[in-house]
């Protein structure tokens, strides 16, 4: 009979931080494991590493969280910044929250997403808004288990080239 693998825990050396632009290999290195199991999205590190940098060299763009543990990234999550004019103020988009397969289990996700919603909460954002798979029930759990609540809005998307 095989052992069963035990995931150890997160060590005190686990934290949440702004992401770097030193950071940005292994954040290109997380959105390929996302975009890897998205329905709509396929890894492109050239593409994902612009869009990084573009966030980073500009704070009014967002801001992107990382879970360090023993100083290696092993987890991210972005905030887009937007304006509402329903709300009549600032908004944001929480994008790309990812932990590495390795990681995952640990409470690395529930931990970024609580860094978002006080990242939101200092920059006044009035709301954050996601987008999820449908299917990813996971997902809907954590983030119902923070108050976010399914919308009864309908996504559409064109790509414009």
């Amino acid at each position: 009979m095989p052992i069963p693998k035990i995931k150890p825990a997160v060590r005190s050396a686990f934290k949440v931080r702004p992401a770097r632009k030193g950071d940005v290999e292994s954040l290109v290195a997380l959105l390929g494991q996302l975009f890897a199991q998205e329905v709509e999205f396929k890894p492109d590190p050239a593409r994902q590493r612009r869009a990084l940098r573009m966030i980073l060299g500009s704070p009014s763009v967002g801001r992107i969280l990382v879970a360090e543990v023993d100083g290696r990234v092993v987890g991210m999550v972005s905030l887009l910044a937007s304006v509402s004019t329903a709300l009549g103020g600032p908004v944001a988009w929480l994008e790309d929250l990812v932990v590495a397969s390795e990681w995952r289990g640990r409470g690395l996700g529930r931990r970024l997403v609580k860094g978002a919603l006080i990242e939101a909460k200092k920059r006044a954002w009035r709301r954050l808004s996601l987008l999820t798979d449908d299917d990813n029930l996971k997902a809907h759990s954590l983030y119902r288990g923070h108050g976010f609540v399914a919308s009864p809005m309908r996504t559409f998307r064109r790509v414009i080239r």
